[in-house]
């Protein structure tokens, strides 16, 4: 059984609210989950203490039992201290622009 920290919506429409949850990554996002291990309230400032509430002793038992966070909760868990902080990208490769825009570009500017 694979074992997700992940985010399972609750809240009204338009007014999110998350729990961090404990689930087995089959299960659907706001289904069936172990155990709610914190919270996260995108409606209040970045710097309000309620933002984002974790608890870090049950976090810690679920990581060594092979529990593996979700890109966001990772973040989460890498402000707090709890993790080490994931590494990203600056911009995918992906959605570069291509060869031809890139000389139109070039010929526009120069």
């Amino acid at each position: 059984m694979g074992l997700k920290i992940r985010l399972s919506r609750a809240g009204a429409k338009k007014r999110p609210y998350y729990h961090i949850v404990i689930a087995d990554s089959r299960s659907p996002r706001d289904g069936r989950f172990l155990e709610k291990v914190g919270s996260y309230n995108p409606m209040l400032p970045a710097e309000h203490a309620d933002r984002i509430r974790l608890q870090g002793e049950r976090i810690q038992h679920w990581v060594g039992q092979g529990a593996l966070p979700t890109e966001r909760v990772a973040k989460f868990l890498g402000h707090a201290g709890l993790a080490p902080m994931p590494v990203y990208r600056e911009q995918p490769i992906q959605s570069a622009p291509k060869k031809k825009a890139q000389d139109r570009a070039a010929k526009a500017a120069g």
